[in-house]
Parts: C-alpha cells; structure tokens; sequence
C-alpha cells in the first residue's frame, strides 16, 4: 500500500504527483475496511458480488412494498450496476462494463437502510444518495466505463438468480477475482468527483480557472 505525494514547481511548471493508496479486499471483509477507505484510493475487489440495472432495481423495490423477501442478501453485500452480454470463448460472461449509477438513484437509499454495503458504477451519485452512504457506512466504487472486456476477465463465475425474463439485466451472482475499482464515494462523506473537479479548477496560487 503506497500513498505518496509530492508537488515541485520550476518558472511557470508545477508539476504534481500523487500516488494512491492500493487495497486488496474480499467481499467477506468488507464491512471492517470500509472505514479505512478514502475517496481516490485503489482496491482490487474479489469475492460474491450481484449484478442489477435498474429494471432489477425498480423490481426489488416493488417486492418490498408488497412485503416479499428480496431475491438477493442486501445486508452487507456488493451490487455491480452492469447487464454483462452472453459469455464467449470459455469466459464467464461477455462484455461487463458499469452502466451510469445515476439511474439507481431513485431505489439506492431504500436499499441502503437495508444494508446495502457497496456499490459499483460510473458517474456521480445524487446528494440524497451519498448522504446515505455516509449514514449506513457504505461505499461507492468507480469502475472503468468503456472497459467491459476488461472487467470480464476479473469475473471467474456468473450465475443468473432472479428475473431471467430481463435477459442481460437479469440479476447475476458473480465471483470476482482482483476487480479493479476506485472509491469514488468513502463512508465519510469523500467525493472524487467533485474534489476532482475542483482540483482541477484550482491552479497553483490557489485560484480558480475560467475553465
């Protein structure tokens, strides 16, 4: 685990380097490193996930308001916002890249009170959702979007568990192996989206840029 950083400036160069802090985690211990975890840091994911859109979502919502049992164990569990395409070439699945996590957000919070441990995506989250997290102790990771191949060969098993008729949005119990991802939102209340962005409106003086 390395978490360096150094900023060295010469004239009108300011160069800056910043170098994250890497996690190994399995899913089965994720409640005990979820406090460790900051916004921007590194962890390579392995363990049970489940994989759910948001017809799924909109689904397991409507199943609590009728009082059913959810057809995954919410508490203390990973969902992967993703619809992965038909396995090929001896893979568990096809493509498997994060779809926007803004079209979840409607069903997040509900499934956060619940239990809901971590979450999987691209984009940033609503501020009702991301006071949740912070008020349930989750997190929100940050995949690679456009990277499908890519998130597919960390996938090892794939297992369709509720609502085939949905096809690739089917929800999936999957076992991933080393998935890279980011914490985008940590448990505290972090957001790499937008300290980032406001690390890049700032130059060096401090100032804000007209960008």
């Amino acid at each position: 685990m390395s978490d360096r950083r150094f900023s060295r400036s010469r004239g009108d160069l300011c160069l800056k380097c910043v170098i994250m802090r890497e996690f190994q985690i399995h899913t089965s211990c994720l409640d005990d490193a979820i406090g460790e975890l900051n916004a921007g840091d590194r962890v390579f994911l392995t363990g049970t996930i489940f994989t759910a859109r948001d017809a799924a979502h909109k689904r397991m919502i409507e199943m609590l308001d009728r009082g059913e049992e959810l057809p995954i164990p919410i508490q203390g569990n990973v969902v992967y916002y993703a619809g992965p395409t038909p396995a090929q070439q001896g893979m568990a699945v096809g493509a498997c890249g994060p779809t926007t996590a803004g079209r979840m957000d409607p069903f997040t919070p509900r499934l956060l009170r619940l239990g809901l441990r971590g979450m999987i995506g691209k984009g940033d989250r609503s501020p009702e959702v991301q006071q949740e997290i912070v008020l349930n102790s989750a997190c929100y990771f940050a995949a690679v979007g456009g990277a499908g191949a890519l998130m597919a060969k960390c996938i090892k098993r794939a297992e369709v568990i509720a609502f085939e008729d949905l096809g690739c949005e089917s929800i999936k119990a999957m076992e991933v192996e080393s998935m890279p991802l980011i914490v985008a939102i940590d448990a505290n209340g972090g957001n790499l989206y937008r300290s980032g962005r406001q690390e890049y409106r700032t130059d060096r003086h401090g100032e804000e840029n007209d960008l």
